[in-house]
């Protein structure tokens, strides 16, 4: 009777030990896996456990973040391709570009009939905005490629919002636009990219111009919360939430590459705000928290 409780016991301990020790490797194998996921590192996930299981699953879990790690530095190496060749590409665009548009005024100058000079005026259009739409491909491909060279100072982030703001004041009455402008009086000090800053209040404000139905209100909150609202019919649900995808549009904008929104959330992001859009009763929100 007493060997056989002895025996119970001993077996019970050894279960309870086997148990200790297989919740202890399926930590650390947790563990192991944010830290992979975290960092770029090539190491594996290694267990203290000698359980057969558990190293089969952490040599499955090995297998797969070498996968993922391999998936990824494609990934990377082809966006850096697309994003060097888009730059190549619409460098070398420009110039002919340029070209074209100096011979149609040269011809502009010169005796033409109406019908001849209505012609040239429609390539003229056309070849801005050719122009246009290769500087802001151009423009992307740089932003994007200089994720490290970002310059951080201290920023009135009320005051780059003013200057913005005034900045396309004619451009927004041209389509009488007035905008409604409300700050708060409270400094809002960020430690942040100025250009990169105006750059996005820059995009977002050429984003009104192109999608308002004839009004843009914009408010900032002592908590550096920036929001652009803007009457915009029309639009549908899985239209805002592709507002941020690179090169996506709307029908309406016949002369946008769809970049700019994608602009400013990659620079919100690289600041570490976020971005968001938000659709309800025929308004269109983009909110900005730094």
């Amino acid at each position: 009777m007493v060997i056989g409780i002895a025996a119970a016991v001993i077996i019970i301990i050894a279960l309870l030990v086997k148990i200790y020790l297989l919740k202890k490797a399926a930590r650390e194998i947790v563990e192991g896996l944010a830290e992979k996921l975290s960092s770029d590192t090539n190491t594996v996930i290694d267990i203290s456990s000698r359980d057969k299981d558990m190293l089969d699953l952490a040599d499955s879990i090995n297998s797969q973040l070498k996968k993922l790690r391999r998936e990824h530095l494609q990934y990377h190496q082809g966006n850096t391709e697309l994003m060097t060749a888009i730059t190549n590409i619409s460098h070398d665009i420009r110039t002919p570009l340029t070209a074209i548009y100096g011979y149609l005024d040269m011809i502009e100058q010169t005796e033409l009939d109406e019908k001849q000079l209505k012609y040239i005026s429609i390539m003229k259009e056309r070849a801005e905005m050719m122009k246009r739409l290769t500087e802001e491909l151009f423009r992307y491909s740089v932003i994007v490629s200089e994720e490290n060279r970002s310059v951080i100072e201290t920023v009135n982030v009320g005051q780059v919002l003013e200057d913005s703001i005034m900045g396309y004041f004619a451009a927004l009455s041209e389509k009488g636009i007035v905008p409604q402008v409300s700050l708060t009086e409270q400094a809002v000090i960020r430690e942040l990219d100025r250009e990169h800053l105006s750059r996005i209040f820059s995009n977002l404000l050429n984003n009104a111009l192109k999608y308002s139905d004839g009004d843009l209100a914009i408010t900032m909150t002592d908590t550096g919360v920036i929001t652009f609202s803007n009457t915009a019919k029309g639009l549908s649900a899985v239209e805002v939430e592709q507002l941020f995808n690179r090169f996506y549009t709307v029908e309406a904008a016949h002369h946008s590459t769809g970049l700019g929104l994608s602009i400013a959330r990659t620079l919100v992001e690289r600041m570490g705000g976020s971005i968001t859009a938000e659709y309800n009763d025929n308004r269109l929100d983009i909110i900005i928290r730094l």
